[in-house]
This record gives structure tokens, C-alpha cells and sequence, in this order.
């Protein structure tokens, strides 16, 4: 058995508050950004997970000066970066193991003339592109090589200057990169299907309080005219919307009664609704989002009566981050529900364990699953699994906390990569949970 495994005790009700933590996919932006001054940097609300720890240490190995001020704030000074270090095979080792190294590419081209990065890793998910990060830095002027043998992309420029960019996606990490590379290219930079998601605003919003003048934010058309450097900001974090949608289908899932914390709940566009479609109730008292316990929840139809189906698109649509808890907690639900996975083409294929737990489901294809909910005609059974991604482990996690009997959930670094110490916050809930 895996030595970094959850044993649990499903079948408990929970009760309680859980505050969420620092979202994970702005930190990672927000990180990167410290590469664009010399100046100091202080960022708060960082989720103490694996994925956010590793960036910082990379950030060290570059040369980064890193003062740790609390468990959840850091003040960064990048003053001195060892670009020879993006050479050393011990450093293109590291970054390939997180998809968010590929941000350092935008702030290290606009200030130093040149990036490397390895083909970054991550999530097993299915195939993901680098191509708009690319040819977002292309259209700014600068040029790029891909190593095959060595697997690393080298860019290079001597001047970017501003120019318009249709982006071919709206992808959150591409828009990332190459608002971060505009800032400071010569002259304005306008983005158009740029990615709005609340994170990519944080991060303009980061940028603007360091001098950069990006305006649009919170649209698809973004425009950056270029200064000379930019200074030291301080920044906090928002709430991590993902682990938000996660606790509200937890407290479903579960029968539990579940208060989640200062949620930004402004910031959470239709995730609210999206959870309410599946019969949750769910109420907002200040910024605390109150979950009462439920026996049922009943899955709404479409106007014409058609089945229900939830789909991911790119903000403000709903997040493909969501789609696995939805369909763990749809399977316990009165009704049915298609669920379709348009982004990533093996994000469903963690179903196979759930119907080894005895939920309904029908994986059509590797984008579409059919889920008939059981009503809690019959509870999940526990079992033995493994967690192939973030949002599939903690939907495991989920499906296993409100199942009959023991399961062992192995592979959890995958769950530890995006949810901090989320055994310890479980049993604080009464969860029957421990680490081994």
C-alpha cells in the first residue's frame, strides 16, 4: 500500500466552519509577477500546498530573495536573477514537474531579453498546448525554439513592442503570460479573447498597483500601454473559488451542515447557481456562505424538460475545475445529469472508480458522462483508489467521506497539490479521515 495514503471512515455527517484558503491558480500568477522588479514584493493569503511551495523554491533557485513573514505571507526580491541557472538540468528537472513554471517565460522575456522552460508537467488530464503563450510573445516580437532532445523552449528578444493580439484561446495561463511580457514591452499592447477570470484581474490589478497601465480588465479585450520598469507592490490573495465549490458539494454529498467562510462570493460568478440546479440550498449571510444539510436534492431539468447538463466554457462560464465535484455529488442526487468535459480529454476518466463505489454513470466518451443519481437509494461503498489528478482526488475524497464503510485513497500528493491540510480541516468537521 502507498505510504502517503487517506484511510477513510465514511458515512458521518459533518458540521461546522471551514475557511478557504488562498486560491491556488492566482497565487501561481501572482508569483511569476515577482520576476518583473527588483523591487520588494509582498503577496498574503498563499495556500501553504505543494504546487505553491515548489514555485517559490524555484523562485529561490533563480535567485529570488524570499522572507517568509507568516504560514500564509512572503515578501519576494528579485533583484539579483542567475539567468544561467534556467540552463542547469537540476533546475529543468524541478520546473517541468509544475505547469506553472511556464509563467516565468512572460516576466523573465520582458525584463531580461530570454527565458527557458522545460515542456512543463502537472495535471494527467490530457493535452495542454503551450501554443498561445507562444505565439503571444511572437506577435510581441520575440522568437522561440523548441529543443526535442532536450525537451526546453528558448525565447529570445531584444525589444518587444506592442502590437494587437487575437488569441486563438481564451486560456487563463497564455493571457497570464503575455499580459506579463506586455507590461513592459515599447508602446501598447491590445489583447483580444483575453481570459477574465477573477484570477487573471487579480493579477492586472497586482501589475497596475506596480505601474503597469492595463486597462479592460474584467473583459476579453485587454489594453497595456508599455512602461519602463516597474516598483514593489503588496498584494493579497482571493478565496479559492475551486476549494469553495468543493465544500458546497461536500456538504450535499455528505447530509452535512456546512458554513464556508468568506467566500468573495462577488467573485464567484455562476458556481453558486450551477450548485443550486442540483436541488442545493445554500444561503448567504455577510460574505459566509451557509449549506443547511439536506436528506435530497433533486436535479432540475431545462425548460422544455430535457435532462440537465453542465458543461465548462471559459469565464464567466462555469469552470472545468468544478466538473468533477459536480459529478460525484450529482450521483446521489434525485434525477439525471449529463455532464460534458469540452477542455480536457481525460479529466473523466476517474468515473471508473466511482462506479466501483456502486454510482450510476455512463461515460459516453472521454468529454461526456451520463450520471443517474440514486436518490440515496443506496449509499457508495468503500474501496481502494487512486487519485489521478487535483479535482478527481478530492471528488474520490468526497465520494468516500459520504460512503458505507472504509476506503483507502492512495496517490494523494495529487490532492496535497492543491488543498492544504485537508485532513486536518476535514476532522475539524468530524470528518473520519487520517493520513498514512
Amino acid at each position: 500500500m502507498d505510504q502517503n495514503s487517506f484511510e477513510v471512515i465514511g458515512g458521518n455527517p459533518l458540521k461546522g466552519s471551514i475557511v478557504p484558503q488562498g486560491a491556488k491558480n492566482e497565487a501561481l500568477q501572482v508569483l511569476c509577477a515577482v520576476l518583473l522588479t527588483e523591487e520588494k514584493v509582498t503577496i498574503s493569503n498563499l495556500p501553504n500546498i505543494r504546487d505553491v511551495n515548489f514555485l517559490i523554491q524555484l523562485l529561490k533557485d533563480l535567485g529570488v530573495k524570499v522572507k517568509k513573514n507568516s504560514k500564509y505571507s512572503y515578501t519576494f526580491q528579485a533583484k539579483d536573477i542567475n539567468l544561467a541557472t534556467l540552463k542547469k538540468a537540476s533546475y529543468r528537472a524541478k520546473a517541468s514537474k509544475i505547469r506553472g513554471s511556464v509563467m516565468t517565460l512572460g516576466p523573465l522575456l520582458a525584463r531580461f531579453d530570454e527565458a527557458y522552460v522545460p515542456k512543463p508537467g502537472g495535471d494527467k488530464i490530457g493535452r495542454r498546448r503551450i501554443d498561445t503563450h507562444l505565439l503571444g510573445f511572437e506577435k510581441l516580437g520575440a522568437t522561440f525554439d523548441y529543443n526535442i532532445d532536450e525537451n526546453v523552449f528558448a525565447i529570445n528578444s531584444k525589444n518587444l513592442k506592442g502590437t494587437y493580439i487575437h488569441l486563438e484561446e481564451a486560456s487563463v495561463t497564455g493571457t497570464a503570460n503575455v499580459v506579463m511580457a506586455a507590461v513592459l514591452a515599447k508602446g501598447t499592447t491590445t489583447i483580444y479573447n483575453a481570459a477574465c477570470e477573477p484570477y487573471l484581474q487579480q493579477l492586472c490589478k497586482m501589475l497596475n498597483g506596480m505601474g503597469a497601465k492595463i486597462s479592460g480588465i474584467g473583459s476579453n479585450l485587454l489594453k497595456i500601454r508599455g512602461v519602463k520598469t516597474l516598483g514593489g507592490t503588496e498584494h493579497t490573495c482571493l478565496a479559492d473559488m475551486i476549494e469553495v465549490g468543493s465544500f458546497i458539494g461536500l456538504a450535499a454529498i455528505t447530509q452535512s451542515e456546512i458554513t464556508i467562510k468568506n467566500v468573495g462570493y462577488e467573485h464567484l460568478g455562476i458556481i453558486p447557481s450551477t450548485f443550486q440546479k442540483l436541488g442545493i440550498h445554500m444561503e448567504l449571510k455577510d460574505d459566509d456562505l451557509y449549506i443547511p444539510a439536506q436528506e435530497s436534492y433533486k436535479i432540475t431539468k431545462f425548460i422544455d424538460g430535457s435532462i440537465l447538463t453542465i458543461a465548462d466554457a471559459p469565464w464567466p462560464g462555469f469552470t472545468p475545475d468544478l466538473l468533477s465535484i459536480v459529478l460525484v455529488v450529482a450521483t446521489q442526487a434525485k434525477g439525471s445529469l449529463l455532464i460534458h468535459q469540452k477542455m480536457f480529454e481525460s479529466r473523466l476518466f476517474f468515473v471508473d472508480k466511482l462506479i466501483d463505489m456502486g454510482a450510476q454513470i455512463i461515460l459516453c466518451d472521454p468529454h461526456r458522462a451520463v450520471v443517474i443519481g440514486l436518490d440515496r437509494s443506496q449509499a457508495l461503498r468503500g474501496i481502494q483508489m487512486s487519485s489521478p489528478d487535483i479535482r478527481a482526488g478530492i471528488s474520490l475524497l468526497m465520494a468516500a467521506l459520504s460512503a458505507d464503510g472504509k476506503s483507502v485513497i492512495s496517490n494523494i500528493h495529487q490532492i496535497d497539490r492543491g488543498y492544504q491540510d485537508i485532513d486536518k480541516r476535514l476532522r475539524k468537521l468530524g470528518a473520519d479521515i487520517k493520513r498514512i
